[in-house]
């Protein structure tokens, strides 16, 4: 809850819920002065003009009537939350027993949320209209008063010619395309310029291939192949089935205000210093590239870059992405983190038992959770609906944090058949699963819920066992980074586990774990340790040692791509005792000293097997031993000694002598037998 515990304003909606005062009282900080209406947004009106008169924060228990409420409390300071606690608790076969559920509720819709940043659009309407018969030519016709108009027509095809040309109507087959909202770039093969005598149907002139079109709109009716990746995720690209004539009507309708500047929240947050990508050319971890479904993600160098215009938060990456490097904005991991604590603590001190969280979005998740309220038993008294963003924006940071704060299950509400790949929640859960089981919670306590159908839903959720929770649960307030929030989530969730244990194996391709090194076949050359992006390998400036400390390895595999002698390999696991432990010396060996001075220098092993390879095997060390002397030498005293004995390290014996076209003619003379001449 925040320092501040807001006053609490709720209604029965007409007596079709009860509400249970104390255990919301209880639930929401001694402090919450908590009123009741029957008729608030009616009859008892001027309940909520008293309330909103204060100066404390304000939770009022109801979104139907929003807008009303907040034109009644004007444009002041007041901070005034607004939660829905009849559709998500009241309405429903529970609803006597749903009072710890509104406390949960309402306490945490008093949390506070960070403000956000925006990415900025710019569009002054030029549209490319791509089909491939009449129906792109009538849209042109509709839009053409509002927007600049080109009609590109995907050959072959057999179109009248307009009796006046209003906009270009030209032919030629897209290639490629990429941008966004005021800002696409498309290669036209095949285009082509129509004829203006064209008779009974449209030609074209000599067409040409690569051709570039610039536009801030596409509305695709070619019925063909998609032009982007998740297409319909990509602001300003507009797609509908040219056999849907409403559907075309709609993306018309939409077209046509797309006009203007527009704003998109910057949902992710991206640092490039912290990026595990890359190294000397060397690609170590690409997770985000792999899940992104837009191609918002691209590699520059060392680290990626996302492109913020072509995000369409999603959050994948920011729940893969093992360094924190991608963090999501929309809220940010450790506000989500606050939430879940909130939710559950505020449940617990309620008088809750056996909580079940159901994370789920505004567009899918709300409206199935408000049709089983108000056409089935709706949601069960203990499951602790929470709406977020995107659901593929949780990561395992959060899933800790909810068992070590007290839930005996979670899940994760999704589409049948959903509009992306969500491939990267379900590598999430992979992830959470042994953790959780391998701590005592049991099989299959985070898990996904796929339906369109709210009864499905309902009788899903009540099928779930409670299953085995924190004993004592946790009480902690993440802060920091995500890495750091995860870090201390896991933490406390081995703390509060049924029956912990320090070390729980993982699937490849987890953010944690050991390497594991040929200590036989390891020369100590070190360049691990300057490929490790996150100090996980360390050397020791004083003698020959490789250190590994893991906690900060992400098994991004940068280690393993760069050895030279390919003596690394990783173990994903989480080692619960990585925090507190110090630094694990792989292999150390004795430095070598130098003949003349006696400096420790490079590793005893490797220069005596480089003098051992090359004594008496290369023609710089043949038949001097001053010359073998120098690899026994530091770099400073290696220089002495070349100056005093005037040593060229670039001699070389002489190089044979050319052979020419005399030389091979003269063998051809010899007799068989006769000795040839030295070449």
């Amino acid at each position: 809850m925040p320092d501040r515990s807001p006053n609490v304003l709720i209604c029965s909606c007409e007596d079709t819920m009860p509400l249970d005062v104390d255990a919301i009282e209880k639930g929401c900080g001694a402090k919450a002065a908590t009123m009741t209406a029957h008729a608030l947004c009616r009859a008892e009106l001027d309940k909520f003009r008293s309330a909103v008169a204060g100066v404390d924060p304000l939770v009022v228990g109801c979104t139907q009537e929003a807008p009303l409420f907040s034109e009644i409390a004007g444009s002041g300071t007041r901070d005034i939350k607004y939660v829905n606690i009849r559709e998500t608790a009241g309405w429903s076969q529970d609803a006597k027993t749903a009072g710890p559920k509104m406390a949960a509720l309402i306490a945490a819709a008093a949390e506070p949320v960070p403000d956000i940043a925006f990415v900025q659009f710019n569009s002054e309407g030029v549209v490319l209209i791509y089909g491939c018969d009449e129906q792109a030519i009538e849209a042109g016709r509709l839009l053409k008063d509002h927007l600049d108009v080109t009609v590109l027509i995907r050959p072959p095809a057999e179109v009248m010619p307009p009796p006046v040309t209003d906009f270009p109507v030209v032919q030629g087959v897209i290639r490629s395309a990429k941008g966004h909202l005021g800002a696409f770039e498309l290669t036209v093969d095949d285009y082509a310029q129509p004829v203006p005598s064209s008779r009974g149907a449209l030609r074209f002139g000599a067409s040409r291939d690569g051709a570039v079109s610039r536009c801030d709109l596409i509305l695709d009716l070619s019925g063909g192949e998609p032009l982007f990746t998740a297409a319909d995720l990509r602001e300003g690209s507009l797609r509908a089935d040219p056999r849907d004539n409403a559907g075309v009507l709609r993306a018309v309708l939409k077209a046509r205000d797309l006009v203007g500047s527009f704003d998109k929240p910057r949902y992710i947050a991206f640092t490039a210093d912290i990026c595990a990508h890359a190294r000397s050319n060397i690609v170590g971890c690409h997770r985000c590239l792999d899940l992104c479904p837009t191609g918002a993600i691209a590699p520059a160098g060392n680290h990626v870059v996302i492109d913020a215009h072509i995000c369409a938060g999603c959050g994948q990456c920011a729940a893969a992405c093992p360094t924190g490097a991608a963090g999501y904005a929309l809220p940010p991991a450790d506000v989500l983190m606050r939430k879940l604590r909130t939710l559950l603590l505020s449940y617990r001190e309620a008088g809750g038992r056996n909580p079940i969280v159901l994370i789920h979005d505004a567009e899918h998740g709300t409206p199935l959770i408000h049709a089983l309220a108000r056409f089935g038993d709706g949601l069960p008294a203990n499951v602790l609906p929470l709406e977020v963003n995107e659901v593929t924006q949780v990561g395992l940071e959060a899933i800790a944090a909810s068992f070590a704060y007290g839930a005996c299950a979670m899940r994760f509400l999704v589409r049948e058949k959903p509009r992306h790949d969500i491939a990267g929640l379900a590598k999430t859960l992979t992830l959470a699963e042994p953790i959780l089981s391998g701590l005592g919670f049991g099989t299959q306590r985070a898990g996904r819920i796929a339906t369109d159908d709210p009864d499905v839903l309902g009788a899903t959720l009540r099928q779930i066992e409670s299953g085995d929770g924190a004993q004592q649960p946790a009480s902690f307030v993440p802060v920091g980074g995500k890495r750091e929030a995860m870090r201390l989530a896991l933490r406390e969730l081995h703390r509060a586990a049924p029956a912990p244990v320090d070390v729980v194996a993982l699937p490849d391709g987890a953010p944690f774990g050991a390497i594991e090194i040929n200590v036989e076949g390891c020369t100590l050359c070190l360049s691990c340790v300057s490929a490790c992006p996150t100090g996980a390998l360390s050397d020791n400036p004083e003698r020959p040692m490789l250190r590994f400390t893991e906690d900060a390895c992400v098994q991004c595999g940068l280690c393993k791509a760069t050895c030279p002698e390919k003596v690394i390999s990783l173990m994903p696991r989480l080692d619960f005792r990585a925090a507190t432990a110090t630094a694990r010396v792989l292999k150390e060996e004795e430095p070598f000293e130098c003949i003349r001075c006696g400096k420790p220098f490079g590793v005893r092993s490797t220069i005596e097997r480089v003098t051992a390879k090359l004594s008496g095997k290369h023609w710089m060390f043949e038949n001097s031993a001053s010359r073998l002397a120098l690899l026994r030498m530091c770099e400073d005293c290696r220089v002495i000694a070349i100056t005093e004995q005037e040593f060229d390290p670039h001699a070389a014996p002489p190089r044979p002598k050319p052979r020419t076209s005399e030389d091979y003619l003269r063998e051809r003379q010899e007799p068989p037998g006769a000795g040839k001449t030295d070449g």
